[in-house]
This record gives C-alpha cells, sequence and structure tokens, in this order.
C-alpha cells in the first residue's frame, strides 16, 4: 500500500515539472516576440539600421600617394643652376703658382737648383686684346709667385705673367698671350659677364666658383648672409660680402655670381676658429670683394697702369672706442708713425686718435680706407686728431699729404 502511495507522488511530481517547462517556453517566446517588435519599432523611427549590423571584410591597407603639383605653394625646395654654370664655367680658370721659398744646397746662381712651394686660386676671364687673355684674380694668389700657369675648362694650359696688382684692394689681372693658346682652347674660353654688387640683397641667392684645394673647378651655392662686413687679411681692412656657400682654399680668386650669372664678387676669404681669414674650421662663413668697389680698379689693372689707390697716410694702429674702458674717444689710435711719409711731416704722433677724416666719423678702420680708396698718392686728407692734453683730450685738424 505505501508502495502505491510513492510511486503515485513520483508522477504527480513528474507532471508538475513537466507544466513548469511548458509555462517557461511560453514566457521565452513572449520575450522575444516583444525583443523584435521594440527592434522593428527602432527601426522604422531611424534610431536603429539594420544595415550597422552587417560585417564587412576588412580593406588591404596601402600607402597613400599624392600627385605633386605643378608649382609649391610654399617651402623651400632645390633649385637647379646647372644652365647658368654651364654658361659661366669657361669663364673660370684655375690658377697655380709656384713661389721660391728655399735656393737650395747650392743657391740658384750656381745650378738652379731650388725648392718651390705651390699655391692654388682661381680667375675670371674679363678681357680679352689682340694679343692677350686678361684674368682676374687675388692679390694674395699671385704675390710673389716666380711662376704662374692657368688651367682653362678644356683642362688645357698657359703659362701667364701679371699685369699689375694692389696688394692693399687684394685684387690682380694677369695676362695669358694669345699665341700660347690653340684654337680650341681660343674657341671654347668666354669673357665673364660683370653685374652690379650694389644691387644685392641680403637673401639673394648666389654661385661661387673655384679651383677648391687645387682639386679643379667645382661650385657651390648658397645666399647673400651680410653685406659690407668689415674684414682684415693681413692688417688691411676691406668692406666685403658675406656668403653661406662654401669657400675654401684655392676659391680664393674665383667668380661669385648672382642668379644670372653675372660677377658681382671676387671670393677672397673664410674665416677660421682664430678669427683670422684663412681656408679652415668655421663653415658658413665665406667672403667676397663686391665686383663694384673696385670696378675702377680693375680697368687700371687691365691697362697695366701704377695702381694709385695704394695711397697711405703713415701709420699703423688700431680701434679704440668710448667703451673700451680706457676713457678714449672712439677713433684709430696710432701705435707708430713710419719716418719720411706724410703722417710723420704732418707732425702726427703715438698716441693720437684719428676721430675723422674728411669729415666723416671713423668708426671702424674701413672708414678711413675708404677714403683713400677714392685718392691716389700726392693728394691731400684732412684728418681731426684727438690728442691728450694733460689730463684730458682737445681736438685739432691736420692735413696730410699720402705717400
Amino acid at each position: 500500500m505505501e508502495n502505491e502511495i510513492k510511486t503515485e507522488k513520483v508522477e504527480n511530481k513528474k507532471k508538475k515539472k513537466k507544466g513548469n517547462k511548458g509555462i517557461y517556453l511560453i514566457i521565452c517566446l513572449f520575450l522575444l516576440l516583444i525583443f523584435g517588435a521594440f527592434i522593428v519599432a527602432l527601426n522604422n523611427v531611424g534610431l536603429l539600421k539594420m544595415d550597422n549590423l552587417k560585417i564587412t571584410p576588412k580593406e588591404k591597407v596601402t600607402l597613400n600617394y599624392t600627385t605633386p603639383s605643378d608649382k609649391p605653394k610654399e617651402g623651400v625646395y632645390i633649385t637647379d643652376v646647372s644652365d647658368v654654370v654651364q654658361e659661366v664655367m669657361p669663364s673660370i680658370v684655375a690658377i697655380t703658382s709656384k713661389t721660391l721659398v728655399s735656393s737650395g744646397n747650392y743657391g740658384p746662381s750656381f745650378f738652379g737648383r731650388g725648392q718651390y712651394s705651390e699655391g692654388a686660386g682661381s680667375g675670371i676671364i674679363i678681357s680679352q686684346t689682340d694679343s692677350e687673355i686678361l684674368i682676374l684674380t687675388n692679390n694674395h694668389v699671385v704675390s710673389g709667385a716666380e711662376e704662374l700657369s692657368v688651367q682653362f675648362v678644356n683642362e688645357k694650359s698657359a703659362d701667364a705673367t701679371v699685369k699689375g696688382t694692389s696688394e692693399k684692394r687684394d685684387v690682380a689681372v694677369i695676362a695669358v698671350k694669345l699665341n700660347s693658346l690653340d684654337k680650341e682652347t681660343i674657341e671654347t674660353i668666354k669673357i665673364a659677364t660683370i653685374g652690379d654688387s650694389s644691387k644685392l640683397k641680403v637673401g639673394n641667392g648666389i654661385i661661387a666658383i673655384g679651383n677648391a684645394l687645387g682639386y679643379g673647378q667645382s661650385v657651390t651655392t648658397g645666399i647673400v648672409s651680410a653685406l659690407e662686413r668689415d674684414v682684415t687679411i693681413d692688417n688691411i681692412t676691406m668692406k666685403m660680402i658675406q656668403i653661406d656657400a662654401a669657400i675654401n682654399g684655392g676659391n680664393s680668386g674665383g667668380a661669385l655670381l648672382n642668379s644670372t650669372g653675372e660677377v658681382v664678387g671676387i671670393n677672397s676669404a673664410k674665416y677660421s676658429s682664430s678669427g683670422s681669414t684663412t681656408s679652415a674650421s668655421i663653415e658658413g662663413m665665406g667672403f667676397a670683394i663686391p665686383i663694384t668697389d673696385v670696378k675702377d680698379l680693375i680697368e687700371t689693372l687691365m691697362n697695366g697702369q701704377e695702381d694709385n689707390s695704394d695711397a697711405t697716410i703713415g701709420i699703423k694702429g688700431n680701434m679704440v672706442s668710448e667703451d673700451s674702458g680706457y676713457n678714449m674717444p672712439t677713433g684709430f689710435y696710432i701705435t707708430e708713425v713710419i719716418d719720411g711719409t706724410g703722417a710723420d711731416k704732418a707732425g702726427l704722433e703715438i698716441g693720437n686718435i684719428i676721430t675723422k677724416i674728411e669729415g666723416k666719423e671713423v668708426k671702424s678702420i674701413s672708414d678711413i680706407q675708404g677714403v683713400l680708396y677714392t685718392k691716389k698718392k700726392g693728394d691731400k686728407v684732412t684728418l681731426t686728431i684727438s690728442y691728450t692734453d694733460k689730463k684730458s683730450y682737445k681736438e685739432k685738424e691736420v692735413e696730410v699729404t699720402l705717400s
């Protein structure tokens, strides 16, 4: 009897579980219907797009290549100067100099023996006469040379002689005889076009061509970094063009060109780390003589005439200023008066300070030299001199005849 009761209870429990499963199934279906209706409603009002639920395969990633425009709108870009260089290169020469530095064990008068120092420089063909090719270069390229050789663009060489020089302006003109050149060389070389350096502006593009390190002609480019820089070479101060184009040993005497290929300067020097103007060390500071400043001088030397611009007062010294700490007026302080010169005859003394020349204030050595460049030997200049009188400085004017 008890077994029958237990069996009946178990069967009742199984029936209840089956009934519960049916109810759960109905509830799930009902919830799914409600959720589906909700999604459809959202899609209909635009709050949910069914297309956004689609899964698409990933696209291949590639580089984004852009098409360059014909003209760059801004920024720095490389400029091709090959056409200008090709046109001007036949006007540039390499110069080799030989200077006697030792006469040897027996001396040149007995056996012709001696030791020579060989130097390298550059030059610019500036004119041609019926008998000569005239070449512009620096004085320091040819100074003291026993022999001069010029190599043209076709790599053929000829001997040269000095036509005229100016030590103070560091300019020289040398000549090559036409009859020493073959027909090919004469037909290949060109006369350079001289430009106007006074029209240069800071930032103008420039081209420098020269015989760098004696390896042969090479080209560098850059810009005008500054104008009228006071540069002292061998105790002579000149106003020069500062450029950032590379200038190295052998570039001296070469051409500084503007963008149209006109010669606007003579490449001359490069500052070293010690502050001297040599071919070593500091980069980006080259210097060139403005061609317009020496145009008249060049024509004088081309015609074999004496350079009267080498007129001198006859003094040595250095610049001083009021803020130097020595309580002196600004000007050129005289440390030596050369015997027999105009300065000596005018009574200038060591310790005198030249504060003005021809009424112009002397703020740098180039202020004095700028006036002297316009004068010739025998001309007179008026100097304003500061001199000590007890414990103070007084001024007087002195007229000096240049020698």
